[in-house]
């Protein structure tokens, strides 16, 4: 709970990115630049505006690094992880103090930064800018040494392209981790993610992107992550991928396949073989009724569901669908031939999901 100001003083703080510090104190305004200890630059950190009025008698104007942990804490609640690294932590040990509260690291949303990347023909299939590495690898060393191992959400960007390195310093140092929506594959090695997913021993969440071989990331969620209960896919879901889930994961309890390809013997082998299954959102997706057959046959759709896939489907607790022709995410899906390109679309659509506790 956030203490009350002391009763000898008003202040109205609003903090804002800028690159100095203008404080009016008794209808005197000065300005004070912020300068990073290491170096000689102003720093784009903190733009702050207040209004002191001290009680008649106060000798003394408070100075800003007295000001109450729980007040600093509740307004650094309102910025951004751009903001929270960009400086703040260095403008006074108190400051410090207050940037590293677990309150503000419950959750590192990194949904905002994206890579600067152009696709090439070899593996990894593109090539990232190295200024967007630079900048990816700066965020993470601040708000994991700030967060002091506290995180438990983690959110990367669809298509922000981590590398390897980067993917395992990051589990390395959020060791209490429950929620994960991942990063693109490209530059994630098998080693890597394997190495992550070890220290990832209270993961319950994941959100990832379609996956060739699943079968041995699956296999180290059951080997490591004793609580994991919800998965979302986003990408097309075959067969291989469903057993896979059926013999790693068979106690999942909410699965999200929304805005994707689908194929129905897959669909048949999850309804059959997780018992333990409560939700499952298939929403906007486009439903495949025979095997992937060889260019140019014709894949053929499936408009409505069938009464086999609802009567398996009667026992969730929730049946999350959507085939509609006026349904602007189902014409979308289909535009997009089941693999959806989201950059092309609404800023933060991807977050969304039927399934409740997979919305971001």
């Amino acid at each position: 709970m956030v203490k009350e100001l002391p009763s000898f003083c008003n202040f109205l703080l609003l903090l804002r990115i800028s690159f100095s510090s203008s404080f009016i104190v008794d209808n005197n305004p000065f300005t004070i630049p912020l300068v990073h200890p290491n170096h000689q630059a102003i720093l784009p950190s903190l733009y702050i505006c207040a209004t002191v009025q001290m009680e008649e008698g106060a000798p003394d104007v408070r100075r800003w690094e007295d000001l109450d942990t729980d007040v600093l804490v509740k307004i650094f609640m309102s910025f951004d992880i751009s903001e929270l690294t960009s400086g703040i932590a260095h403008v006074c040990s108190a400051w410090r103090l207050a940037c590293c509260d677990p309150l503000l690291w419950k959750t590192l949303d990194l949904s905002m930064l994206r890579s600067y990347s152009i696709p090439i023909p070899d593996k990894p299939y593109v090539f990232v800018g190295e200024s967007s590495d630079k900048t990816l690898t700066r965020l993470l060393k601040i708000s994991l040494n700030l967060s002091r191992g506290g995180i438990r959400t983690l959110v990367f960007r669809f298509n922000l392209y981590v590398s390897n390195g980067q993917l395992t310093y990051t589990a390395e140092r959020c060791p209490q981790l429950r929620r994960l929506v991942m990063p693109a594959w490209n530059r994630i090695k098998k080693a890597g993610i394997c190495e992550a997913i070890r220290a990832w021993r209270y993961l319950e969440s994941l959100t990832m992107p379609s996956i060739a071989d699943p079968s041995y990331l699956l296999k180290e969620i059951k080997d490591n992550c004793k609580n994991f209960c919800e998965l979302k896919v986003m990408g097309p879901f075959d067969v291989v991928f469903a057993s896979s889930l059926v013999k790693f994961l068979p106690n999942l309890k909410v699965l999200s396949l929304r805005c994707t390809m689908i194929f129905k013997d897959a669909l048949m082998r999850l309804l059959d073989g997780l018992p333990n299954l409560e939700v499952l959102n298939i929403s906007h997706s486009l439903i495949v009724e025979a095997p992937l057959l060889p260019a140019p046959a014709p894949r053929i759709f499936i408009t409505e569901l069938d009464r086999t896939i609802l009567e398996k489907a009667a026992r969730l607790r929730e049946f999350l669908t959507c085939m509609e022709d006026s349904c602007i995410m189902c014409q979308r899906t289909r535009a997009d031939e089941g693999l959806m390109r989201w950059y092309k679309y609404e800023e933060g659509l991807w977050k969304m999901d039927e399934a409740r506790s997979l919305s971001l």
